[in-house]
């Protein structure tokens, strides 16, 4: 796991995040893997399409009913899902890291409200890597790790490499049967 933890301190500053807001905001995190990108635009293409889809009916409706011009609707909402899915998932991804420490899990994410939780592995109660048909198209997953407690009590990281999920979860796990000893 020191590949993790080496990865958060890379000076190289083509593989270094972005800064989002301020200079330190994900100093010294590592970035989701760089597939993650065009995940979350494929996501982004679904969610304008059934947008499109719903603008159309909305104005084929009111054409019928108020007679109002063509494009009054589907015009704003196109340009809506153009910048939907050429901005966002740049932005989105730049502004997630993480941290894996030797005796805790930091995720950062967030442009307004940001988020920046630290869970120590001896408050986690068990661990799971998901992956949706999407994600086994770019070989992602999603680390989910279940804390103690009923607030914030799960932690999702997407974005990650399966092997790098996988190679996570086992060093948690490993964490977690040292402090059971």
């Amino acid at each position: 796991m020191a590949e993790h933890a080496s990865k958060s301190s890379n000076s190289d500053p083509a593989t270094a995040p972005e800064p989002a807001l301020s200079p330190s905001y994900n100093q010294g995190l590592t970035p989701l893997h760089p597939p993650h990108k065009s995940l979350l635009r494929i996501q982004m293409i679904l969610r304008a399409l059934i947008l499109l889809i719903l603008a159309s009916v909305a104005e084929t409706l009111l054409y019928m009913h108020h007679e109002i011009q063509a494009g009054m609707v589907l015009v704003p909402t196109a340009a809506l899902a153009f910048l939907m899915i050429s901005v966002l998932p740049h932005r989105i991804y730049r502004r997630w890291g993480y941290d894996m420490g030797d005796a805790q899990l930091r995720v950062l994410r967030g442009y307004l409200w940001r988020t920046d939780t630290i869970v120590p592995f001896n408050r986690i109660q068990h661990i799971d890597v998901a992956q949706g048909p999407l994600q086994r198209l770019f070989d992602l997953s999603t680390l989910i790790v279940h804390t103690a407690g009923t607030h914030n009590s799960i932690v999702t990281l997407p974005g990650l490499a399966t092997a790098d999920a996988e190679s996570m979860r086992e060093t948690i796990k490993g964490h977690i049967r040292q402090d059971m000893i």
